[in-house]
């Protein structure tokens, strides 16, 4: 045939809305803040966005469609994120995902005996072992919950403890300005300076606005704070369609991109070209039960949506996916959370969160879940790797060699390409006797022994140095 082509790829890829919904969706985000506006009471803000164009009325703040696009146009297109050892991590850019577990909430699932408790400090330092040891997580979150420790506090030991555990670069959401403070110092300190961090920071900041479309006055304060020392802001709202949001999905996603938008003015209002994460936390109420879903089919539709918006805009975007609404790591944990990587990573969703560790709508930290959508992970990443077209993969001459009625076993090609097959090993492909003979083992018993073999991992110690630093930093937190 004489085929001599190079190596051909094409990474699989998803839309939820065509070119036309698109710029409608978009031309509606800028209606929504040009004649709505946001509500915010912080005078700083108010003052830095009126002194940039927007409309101030009292509290209401309502943002022209130009300062939006001028906002758009000076975020950074690309954002690298940096691990404790000061490599460049995570390269936010285009329609790469990059997936990560929250490491912290209300209560915990102990993955031994099922049994539900209250989150600690010391399950903290559990989950950030097993986010280091599972190699399909690229970076991890905390949201500053422990409950054995003051409430004041709580968000600052956290971030220390999946410092010290994992590797990995973190976001982090924090009770105020002093605690984003404390946790920027520790940051420094890990990575050896100011001008290292802003190479490759190993720390971002997460912000929520209120939906809908509202500011809270410390929240703005640690979102200036970020802003003005160069620290990676994410603004994200969680908007509940029929809830905090309207029942239609256009008018869920159009108001939590207004929302997580807005961030973006104020941002590039403050510090023109600061690094700024756009994306929204878009599900259903659901009308049976009233939660915060984060199993619907829904919100990986409304993400997936939000996402393609943000390759529009040409920013790096904040994605959710491999959460779920059951009770434990169970067959319809596994389908939810499948269900939502695949679409993510499909679509291409950036940061990707609550990637594998919260279990029941957002309320509970499992680790056992952790090392199962680890698995689906990997599964789901071989899935994007495509599948190459090249001379070799075509195998034209083998075909020819072993011809009709012939197998491929014994085959040079067979041993240089068997390899790039995945093999898990969690999920078991034996033939019954054989399974049966090694003992039975249920699906449960395995990812109970996979999880055990998770924690008792032995993460990368920090130098005792930065240890003592990080002790010295804690004695005066207040």
């Amino acid at each position: 045939m004489g085929i001599t082509t190079d190596e051909l790829y094409f990474k699989p890829k998803l839309r939820i809305l065509s070119d036309d919904q698109l710029k409608k969706i978009e031309m509606a985000v800028f209606e929504v803040l040009e004649r709505t506006g946001v509500k915010l009471t912080h005078p700083k803000a108010r003052d830095i966005l009126s002194g940039a164009g927007a409309k101030v009325e009292g509290d209401r703040i309502r943002i022209p469609g130009w300062m939006v696009e001028e906002a758009i146009r000076k975020t950074p297109s690309r954002l690298v994120l940096g691990n404790r050892k000061g490599e460049r991590a995570v390269v936010l850019e285009g329609d790469k995902s990059w997936f990560g577990p929250s490491l912290d909430c209300i209560d915990y699932l102990d993955p031994v005996t099922n049994e539900r408790m209250r989150f600690t400090s010391d399950h903290c330092r559990i989950s950030a072992t097993v986010a280091d040891y599972c190699d399909n997580f690229d970076w991890v979150m905390t949201i500053g919950m422990a409950d054995d420790q003051p409430a004041d506090i709580a968000d600052r030991v956290v971030a220390r403890q999946t410092m010290t555990y994992c590797e990995k670069p973190l976001v982090v959401c924090c009770k105020d300005t002093n605690s984003m403070r404390d946790i920027y110092e520790m940051a420094l300190t890990i990575c050896g300076g100011k001008e290292k961090f802003d190479q490759a920071p190993i720390v971002a900041h997460y912000s929520e606005p209120i939906s809908p479309l509202l500011y809270y006055d410390p929240a703005v304060d640690k979102m200036i704070y970020s802003v003005e020392n160069d620290i990676p802001l994410i603004n994200f709202p969680c908007v509940q369609s029929s809830g905090t949001a309207p029942a239609t999905l256009a008018g869920a996603i159009i108001q939590g991109a207004a929302e997580s938008i807005s961030g973006a003015v104020l941002a590039q209002a403050i510090k023109p070209g600061a690094p700024f994460v756009f994306g929204a936390f878009v599900t259903v109420m659901d009308m049976k039960t009233t939660v915060f879903s984060y199993g619907a089919s829904e919100m990986s539709i409304m993400v997936g949506a939000l996402a393609q918006l943000a390759q529009h805009w040409n920013i790096p975007f904040y994605g959710t996916a491999g959460a779920t609404d059951a009770k434990f790591p169970d067959a319809q944990a596994a389908a939810e959370a499948t269900q939502q990587i695949m679409t993510a990573a499909t679509v291409g969703s950036g940061l990707v969160h609550d990637c594998s560790s919260w279990i029941d709508h957002g309320s509970v930290v499992s680790p056992g879940f952790m090392v199962l959508v680890n698995e689906i992970l990997g599964n789901v990443k071989q899935f994007m790797n495509g599948m190459p077209v090249t001379d070799d993969s075509m195998a034209l001459d083998i075909i020819d060699s072993v011809g009709p009625g012939g197998n491929y076993l014994m085959e040079q090609h067979t041993l240089d390409n068997f390899r790039n097959v995945r093999y898990s090993t969690l999920f078991e492909r034996q033939i019954r006797q054989e399974w049966e003979d090694a003992g039975s083992q249920t699906f449960e018993d395995r990812l109970r022994e996979h999880t055990e073999k998770a924690m008792a991992h032995t993460p990368a110690p920090l130098p005792d140095d930065v240890v003592k630093e990080l002790d010295t930093m804690q004695k005066h937190w207040k």
